[in-house]
């Protein structure tokens, strides 16, 4: 524990069970990275330059901060009502980081105001194709049942960290009996995708967290695991921005949501949200994506608000589909990403999903 990583946040809101390897790794531009990756490089094995905001995407954010906030807490609230009611004060929150760490604070601060009670909250390193921090997991489970652990996320696009987080989940169980009872359920604000009931809400909305990258996560890297950093034992790294503390905006996003708190009356909320009576989930709408525009790797189409921003943020974009170019409020900060990044805006018959987008192929680059 002596070596983690540094971050924004207050101390008592989060323990982020990260090692810290500030200074180690190279960070690499987007091109670098993004033929590096597609050329079989894991992309937690390399660490991006961070995005740095134009001042016309800043006030975006603010103006999507100030439209999105209340929509936000609401989703908090909600969300945070079927955790009581699932665990009640035994509840033990393990946020998946980046995107998740922010709204297990915010949960953690909603439970705290309605409830009075104080769980506790540890952020952790979940990998697409490496799976989940077992340090990490095995420290935390040192001094909490499993059976109270509740795990967190921001949103879902396709649910690839849902099958990520079972697939790892099951394997912990198969490692050790302290697992037994851990369950694999992941709780998110959004689920456009329709996966879960364990959601804030299903629609696709702009949570205003996902326009900025560490600004507005805590000031650190998304998670990075490579054996020659990473060693046995330790848990999976991240680095501190500290460049960036005059320009984080990680409290302020935290405190904005949850000032709402108090005017959402839970009680007045149905929680109980059905999935589509048509049946139809993401993945079926990710299918036709990839059919419709010839793409074979369906990793490389990113559907929702939240992954078509990290698509333009964080990789080579290709494109964004839109429901309807036309009414492209909420997607305000898409549309001025795509314009600084030259990227196509097409407009596509979206039946889930606000927007999509599609990673551009290395042939191409």
């Amino acid at each position: 524990m002596n070596n983690l990583v540094k971050t924004s946040y207050k101390k008592e809101e989060v323990t982020v069970l990260l090692k810290d390897i500030t200074g180690q790794v190279e960070p690499l531009d987007t091109m670098e990275r993004e033929k590096l990756n597609q050329s079989g490089v894991h992309y937690s094995e390399m660490l991006p330059l961070e995005y740095k905001p134009t001042s016309k995407y800043m006030e975006i954010y603010q103006e999507s901060l100030e439209k999105f906030s209340y929509k936000t807490a609401k989703a908090v609230v909600v969300l945070s009502e079927k955790i009581y009611q699932k665990l009640g004060k035994d509840a033990v929150l393990v946020s998946l980081a980046r995107a998740g760490t922010p709204v297990g604070i915010l949960i953690k601060r909603c439970l705290k105001e309605k409830y009075n009670i104080d769980v506790p909250h540890y952020s952790i390193s979940i990998i697409r194709g490496k799976g989940i921090d077992e340090t990490a997991m095995d420290y935390i489970v040192g001094g909490y049942s499993a059976k109270s652990i509740q795990f967190i996320d921001g949103w879902i696009g396709k649910g690839a960290i849902n099958k990520v987080l079972k697939e790892a989940c099951q394997k912990l169980k198969e490692k050790n009996p302290v697992y037994k009872d851990l369950d694999d359920s992941l709780a998110v604000l959004a689920d456009p995708a329709y996966i879960t009931e364990l959601c804030g809400t299903h629609e696709d909305f702009l949570i205003p967290s996902s326009c900025l990258n560490s600004t507005v996560s805590g000031l650190f890297s998304r998670t990075f695991q490579r054996n020659d950093i990473i060693k046995k034992g330790d848990f999976h790294g991240a680095v501190y921005y500290g460049e960036l503390e005059n320009e984080d905006k990680s409290n302020e996003f935290l405190d904005e949501v949850s000032k709402h708190f108090k005017e959402i009356n839970s009680n007045e909320i149905d929680t109980d949200m059905m999935l589509r009576k048509d049946g139809l989930v993401g993945l079926d709408e990710v299918k036709k994506i990839a059919k419709d525009f010839n793409i074979e790797d369906i990793n490389k189409i990113k559907p929702g608000v939240g992954e078509t921003t990290r698509v333009l943020l964080r990789r080579v974009p290709y494109k964004v589909l839109i429901k309807d170019k036309n009414d492209t409020k909420g997607l305000e900060h898409i549309v001025r990403l795509c314009e600084e990044k030259n990227v196509e805006i097409v407009q596509y018959p979206l039946a889930i999903y606000k927007v999509c987008g599609i990673i551009k192929n290395v042939s191409d680059l």
